[in-house]
């Protein structure tokens, strides 16, 4: 597959000596000088909690925590160290104790740091000690960096939990480590998947990273506790109209315009119309004018799976459930902030529940998502 890949991306002429691999690029003089401690930003808020996790290349750890609710920023930097505000320069000739990060200010109320820990765990390879995929050396190495006692406490717990699921054939060498310092990357590092998609997306491919995401957590199986599942086939084909059958089991498209939510207003909730998971809220749905329902976001990443789609002339990344296997639609970088996404979903793959009905139908806890803006 890696030699197909290669062939692919030679055709396409997408090769740049130098742009491919390295989780690198260039500072001005002007920009290593703007670069502060810490982001305060957002300190004056104190109900908000930080998190900072090490997981190799931070241009790959910055982007997935920045599509979750109740995440307020996520900053990638350099967090271990001893050396006051290091450069990339320095940090990246592995001769600092630095470590590759990403600290993220997240609201408590909205998402726990256990679900982050959770999806933290999901984007590298916690049993490589000696870097990240092709990055190699310590400024590539993984670490939960923890703030207070509970996070210490819950960090290794949720460490003890992945190692007994036995997902790895090896041990998981992820040090939990309590936080000293942070300081912020330089600023052509920041949100550097929206700056440079395309350099971004072929690095990600290149260095390996999706290819085991997707091995050892794409196809990931319903877990024991969860409630959300896929019928058999029989039951699907009972219970779906035509439409929804051909989108979501034979990743059809509906036709743009006519179909059933582009364009509803209504406050509430979208979730699969096999499975029921939730996947979509109203607050990050916006009017993108392609006549299929858009938004900036999903509520929760677990529940969403990312794959290649090589179906048209050009890859496209396509959307699917992860319980139900649905697939949704497709994913976009021509969205609208805060994420710069749009998921393109297709109506027949969703269910739609009103904020009021949300209790009764067992989604009382996604109420949260509508207590700001009400």
């Amino acid at each position: 597959m890696k030699s197909l890949f290669f062939a692919t991306i030679l055709a396409y002429g997408l090769i740049l000596p130098g742009l491919f691999f390295a989780c690198n690029g260039n500072e001005s003089m002007s920009e290593a000088n703007s670069r502060n401690v810490a982001d305060n930003q957002l300190s004056d808020n104190e109900n908000y909690e930080k998190a900072t996790f090490a997981g190799g290349c931070f241009w790959c750890m910055e982007a997935p925590f920045e599509k979750i609710v109740g995440v307020k920023s996520v900053i990638s930097g350099y967090a271990g160290g001893e050396k006051p505000n290091p450069s990339y320069d320095e940090v990246s000739s592995g001769q600092t104790k630095y470590r590759e990060s990403v600290q993220i200010t997240f609201d408590p109320e909205q998402i726990s740091y256990e679900k982050l820990l959770s999806i933290y765990w999901m984007q590298f390879d916690p049993t490589d000690a000696g870097g990240s995929f092709y990055d190699r050396g310590h400024q590539y190495t993984s670490a939960v960096f923890y703030h207070d006692a509970k996070q210490k406490e819950l960090a290794e717990k949720s460490k003890t939990e992945l190692a007994a699921s036995n997902r790895f054939d090896k041990p998981i060498v992820t040090p939990i480590i309590e936080f000293t310092n942070f300081y912020p990357a330089e600023d052509y590092h920041q949100d550097y998947y929206k700056k440079n998609p395309g350099h971004y997306q072929r690095y990600r491919k290149g260095s390996g990273r999706d290819a085991f995401i997707k091995k050892h957590w794409g196809d990931k199986k319903m877990s024991s506790n969860s409630k959300y599942s896929k019928p058999s086939d029989d039951v699907l084909r009972e219970k779906l109209t035509k439409l929804q059958y051909y989108v979501t089991q034979e990743d059809g498209t509906e036709p743009s315009f006519n179909n059933e939510y582009w364009d509803n207003k209504k406050e509430g909730i979208y979730v699969d119309v096999v499975s029921g998971e939730p996947l979509f809220s109203s607050t990050d749905k916006y009017k993108s004018g392609t006549g299929w329902p858009s938004f900036v976001r999903p509520i929760d990443p677990e529940f969403i799976i990312e794959k290649t789609d090589f179906k048209l002339l050009y890859p496209r990344t396509e959307v699917r459930s992860k319980y139900g296997n649905s697939h949704l639609g497709h994913v976009f970088e021509d969205g609208p902030e805060p994420t710069g996404l749009r998921y393109c979903i297709n109506s027949a793959a969703l269910r739609f529940i009103p904020k009021e009905e949300l209790a009764s139908q067992g989604y009382g806890e996604y109420l949260k998502l509508f207590e700001k803006i009400n």
